[in-house]
């Protein structure tokens, strides 16, 4: 079992992301994701799905520029999106932008997506958010194009244009792996474009039959990420392993007073997790 952990990082954040990357490395962790907001509309509607809102939204620094930062000081850590939204993304600015940080950061980008819940927001950038979904399966889609072939063109409903060329191209083959969050009603985006789940479960109650169910549905072993949002229990979390999970993140607050004590909390769980899983059954 594989941890990570997922933040944002504000002009409030008490410390800056090159140093708090290297902590989370330093700890033992495999990767660390980031969360994306360009914005919060004055007058947005769209119901906040996972129960208070906090400030930090409204100050978020760009998680591409904080994932960077973090390239160049840390050497094993996996930088990853948690998540992106890529439907209110130009595809084509949006493969340079993945492929460029993979490559400073030498094959380490998870590039985390998801068609988003601020329906005025995606509005701001020009899509129609009732189809948010099937934009965001077409642009990962033409960006697929793009990282796989010298001369890439893309024709499709919502992205169209002919042949270009587009360097550099991801170190990591055939391209960065693309991680598709949401439920059960992201899986044919899953199988159609991503290449792995990223759903953000309260517990591993009831998840292996949906993990099953997605693997039978794509024809092949389809990783599992999960945003651990319930309570952090060794019991609940080594449940996660069972289901087929491989790697469990949990959400951090660096605006914190103290993020590492945070941090070295989350290292003294995951111990304890170990811990339960060598201890022999009744």
């Amino acid at each position: 079992m594989k941890f990570g952990v997922n933040c944002t990082f504000t002009d409030q954040s008490t410390m800056s992301p090159a140093e708090y990357g290297r902590a989370v490395e330093e700890r033992g962790f495999d990767s660390i994701f980031l969360a994306e907001h360009t914005h919060i509309p004055v007058d947005e509607k769209s119901p906040y799905p996972f129960g208070d809102r906090p400030a930090s939204l409204y100050h978020t620094i760009d998680p591409f520029v904080a994932l960077t930062a973090m390239a160049g000081i840390t050497h094993h850590l996996l930088l990853g999106t948690g998540i992106s939204l890529v439907a209110q993304r130009d595809p084509i600015t949006t493969a340079k932008l993945i492929a460029s940080l993979d490559l400073v950061s030498q094959g380490r980008f998870i590039f985390g997506i998801g068609s988003g819940w601020n329906a005025e927001e995606m509005a701001n950038h020009g899509g129609n958010p009732a189809k948010r979904g099937a934009i965001a399966t077409e642009h990962i889609l033409a960006m697929k194009e793009i990282w796989h072939h010298e001369k890439a063109e893309f024709h499709g409903e919502f992205v169209d244009f002919d042949p270009i060329y587009s360097w550099p191209k991801p170190v990591q083959q055939p391209h960065p792996p693309v991680y598709v969050g949401g439920g059960e009603k992201a899986f044919a985006r899953v199988v159609k474009a991503g290449d792995g789940w990223f759903p953000n479960p309260q517990s591993p109650v009831g998840l292996k039959p949906k993990i099953e169910r997605l693997r039978e549905l794509a024809g092949r072993e389809v990783p599992v990420t999960v945003l651990h949002v319930g309570q952090a229990e060794p019991e609940i979390v080594g449940g996660y392993e069972e289901a087929g999970v491989e790697r469990i993140v949990f959400p951090l607050d660096t605006e914190a007073p103290d993020p590492l004590a945070d941090l070295d909390k989350l290292v003294t769980l995951t111990a304890d997790v170990a811990a339960c899983r060598e201890r022999p059954r009744p």
